[in-house]
């Protein structure tokens, strides 16, 4: 089969950071004057999640070396609902994986999958708090605030979701999972936040957003009585820094990589246009594609492979990368069973491409529309096929580096990485 030839191309977004992180941190710490509520000796229990949050090590280190000039002794917590096959070693593995180790902290890491149910919602939904968590003095909820990959709410993803979710560990993200079927996401997570807000002793969050770049854009210390009116106004933020696809008619669509580590579905939603369906864009969504082909899993995400089942097109190498078993506890507590569906493989990109190229209708090499990128979080570099190139007049955002190329493939059948193609 013919392949389009492809373009090198890189887009530019907003790109406003955060120079300095530990002096940031530091000052939207000492901001709260949270030494007039922590008092030394007592506990802080520090949530890390799953998610690969950029400077999460810088981050979290400074804020463990804040409380412990306050006298406090803090601990950390892995706050991930199901991730890590829903165990506490599994989690703690995560959390050390990103270099948060003991040694490192200064603290100990506290990761159990146990409980305990603080109060009920007015719906009647218990709700499950980190036994740890509880038991500690104080809690600083510490997350990335960002758009959901499922649901939509005047915030999403964020610091009411790791009250939830992530302290609500695999017992507490079930049922609020099973809950979404009867009652919408914003009443669930604005019930279940206002009881651990009263009876969990959460004493201030630690916001952060990131620019389309994968970058610290902003962190933001929260006071926990301000936390739905902040939440709101950084989850707008998010969403204007959100990387995009640089058109919205997609034949097919090749990523490198998906995993935990670059969205909660593996590859992000409101990245792909399937936010409000696995295989085909409606209404609200921005982008329209029309095959989605994944070729690997990201080392982070420790054989998480969820969200393989939005792709309709896979390669055996990424089959064999998936921890099943891992991946269908993380499914099927999200209440998203689908996405650890397994799609069509082949043994080489090659005969992925003719596969799932065979499937979007009567068209030329010069007509296919593909587009290939490295993840949902990396979106300045990528390649487009020839199809494009009336659509970049007027782009001032797009660079064409160069190109249009042959697809270029490997000796075995398979595509080159976009790390690859963009190698310094």
């Amino acid at each position: 089969m013919e392949f389009p030839r492809m373009l090198k191309v890189r887009q530019r977004f907003d790109r406003s950071v955060v120079e300095n992180i530990e002096e940031t941190v530091l000052v939207e710490l000492e901001s709260l004057q949270l030494e007039k509520q922590i008092q030394p000796g007592q506990t802080v229990a520090v949530t890390v999640g799953s998610r690969g949050i950029a400077n999460i090590t810088t981050i979290i280190k400074t804020t463990v070396d804040f409380l412990k000039s306050l006298g406090a002794v803090p601990m950390i917590i892995p706050a991930m609902g199901s991730h890590g096959g829903g165990t506490a070693e599994g989690q703690r593995q995560i959390v050390e994986g990103y270099g948060l180790t003991e040694e490192f902290l200064g603290c100990e890491i506290r990761s159990s999958m146990e409980t305990v149910v603080v109060a009920e919602t007015p719906q009647g939904i218990p709700v499950h708090f980190d036994k740890n968590a509880f038991e500690a003095d104080h809690v600083l909820v510490c997350n990335r605030i960002k758009a959901h990959t499922r649901f939509i709410g005047d915030i999403e993803s964020g610091l009411h979701k790791m009250m939830l979710i992530g302290l609500g560990k695999h017992a507490g993200a079930k049922i609020y999972h099973q809950a979404i079927f009867n009652y919408s996401f914003d009443e669930i997570i604005r019930a279940v936040a206002e009881q651990v807000l009263q009876k969990c002793s959460v004493v201030a969050g630690l916001a952060i957003v990131e620019n389309a770049y994968d970058e610290t854009g902003l962190v933001r210390a929260v006071a926990p009585t301000d936390f739905y009116e902040q939440e709101c106004e950084l989850c707008r933020q998010s969403k204007e820094w959100l990387p995009r696809l640089p058109f919205t008619e997609i034949d097919v669509l090749i990523v490198d990589r998906i995993g935990k580590n670059i969205s909660g579905t593996g590859l992000d939603t409101n990245i792909i246009g399937r936010k409000y369906n696995d295989h085909e864009a409606r209404e609200g969504d921005s982008v329209r594609v029309n095959r989605i082909f994944v070729r690997g899993l990201t080392e982070e995400t420790h054989g998480n492979g969820t969200g393989i089942g939005i792709a309709e097109f896979t390669n055996k190498r990424t089959i064999e990368q998936i921890d099943q078993q891992v991946t269908a506890v993380n499914c099927i507590t999200g209440g998203h069973p689908e996405a650890a569906m397994l799609p069509i493989s082949f043994a080489t990109d090659v005969e992925v491409l003719e596969a799932a190229c065979s499937t979007v209708g009567l068209k030329s090499a010069e007509q296919l529309r593909l587009i290939q990128i490295s993840d949902t979080l990396h979106l300045s570099e990528l390649l487009v096929s020839e199809a494009y190139l009336p659509e970049f007049e007027g782009r001032e955002e797009l660079e064409i580096v160069s190109g249009p190329d042959p697809l270029l493939l490997e000796s075995d059948g398979n595509l080159k990485n976009i790390i690859d193609h963009f190698a310094r």
